[in-house]
């Protein structure tokens, strides 16, 4: 059905299919081992599927709080505390989004005003733009280089102007799976500190960072946790991708600007899931014995790949792994992707798409949150190329 009579312009006149639902879609339709989507292939925790029935069970089936289910924001606040050293007031520093791609949306919405530029680190994952763009924001962009995915501080700095009001990072980073380290942080608050800019940290993979390195929240600096949203995803960090839970931390001030829009777009979450994760929380190795579970998977995915003709560094956070297959061929990215899946029956993501002009860095992305069978299937036909 048509509507002939209707004349409008569209406020995202650019954005295209993505390349996670194009590669996902090809992968399905050739019945590829998919190693692109970030979603793992096996089970969650039964003990957290009981208590999500339990909560149902028990009668938590309405309208949980605009904020979120107090119980979880008051151990979200200890969890903060313990691991960084930063106590937000569960009452009025966190609230309990809808994942964390509404949570950094929400951030961007209560603040980025017409003409307001807003720093994006690239290649970066693909929501900070439009959201950027509804808003009326403008992209401005900071290439991380070529060779290891470091970034150039003093390019970031020479990028901040008056029209400057938030600065987006993503800490361990997706696609490259660098963590910012302690001294890149502080780098970062220094040259925010005579600013008036905000900070949104997409922290989703907080818990996921390999060969004992610490995870570097924003909420660690004094300066930078005064002009931060920590954005955080459950479902990344308890394999439940699907159900959509994640929370979003920062000062009163701020906070409550963001419950604004937060409360006139999604009102409030997943009520008896919000009660499942207070209760599942409680036990602190459900996250905290993550590093040790993934690195196991990484290390035989990479393990798998010695002698092919794969370079690789291995990832240090993240369930992604970067594959260099510049000794293979000179394809494109985006065409050596297609034909992994056409002809070999592996699906991975291409990143040129997330690099300032399509940067060719002779890449890609694979997911290894996946079964050790399906790791070890991949790794056989990465070996045979």
């Amino acid at each position: 059905m048509t509507s002939s009579n209707l004349r409008f312009s569209s406020k995202l006149p650019k954005a295209k299919t993505t390349i996670f639902t194009t590669v996902g879609n090809l992968a399905r339709k050739n019945k590829a081992i998919d190693l692109s989507q970030g979603f793992p292939n096996f089970e969650i925790d039964p003990k957290l599927k009981e208590l999500v029935t339990d909560a149902m069970e028990n009668g938590h089936n309405q309208y949980a709080t605009m904020q979120g289910y107090y119980g979880l924001r008051e151990i979200i606040s200890e969890k903060i505390e313990k691991l960084h050293k930063r106590l937000y007031d569960p009452e009025s520093e966190i609230t309990v989004t809808v994942g964390a791609t509404q949570a950094l949306f929400t951030a961007i919405t209560a603040f980025v005003n017409q003409g307001d530029e807003v720093i994006v680190i690239k290649p970066a994952y693909d929501c900070y733009e439009p959201a950027i763009l509804l808003n009326g924001g403008i992209p401005v962009y900071v290439q991380l280089d070529a060779n290891g995915y470091e970034i150039d501080w003093q390019a970031l700095k020479s990028k901040i102007s008056e029209k400057t009001r938030m600065v987006i990072i993503n800490t361990p980073h997706n696609p490259s799976g660098r963590i910012f380290s302690r001294e890149d942080m502080l780098q970062l608050q220094e040259i925010l500190r005579p600013t008036n800019c905000i900070l949104v940290s997409d922290e989703v993979y907080e818990h996921i960072i390999f060969d004992g390195k610490e995870h570097q929240s924003a909420s660690r600096f004094d300066d930078l946790a005064q002009r931060s949203f920590v954005c955080a995803s459950f479902g990344k960090t308890f394999h439940v991708t699907g159900w959509k839970i994640g929370y979003c931390a920062a000062p009163a001030e701020l906070m409550q600007e963001f419950r604004k829009t937060h409360q006139f777009a999604v009102f409030c979450v997943d009520h008896p899931v919000q009660r499942a994760m207070a209760s599942y929380l409680k036990n602190e190795q459900n996250y905290l014995g993550l590093p040790s579970f993934y690195q196991e998977k990484r290390d035989l995915f990479l393990e798998g790949l010695k002698g092919s003709r794969f370079k690789y560094r291995p990832s240090e956070g993240t369930y992604f792994q970067l594959l260099d297959y510049t000794q293979i061929t000179e394809e494109g990215d985006e065409a050596f992707a297609i034909r992994l899946i056409l002809e070999h029956k592996l699906a991975s993501i291409p990143i040129s798409s997330f690099n300032v002009g399509n940067r060719q860095d002779g890449v890609l992305r694979f997911c290894f949150a996946k079964k050790n069978e399906t790791l070890e299937e991949a790794v056989r036909i990465l070996r045979s190329l």
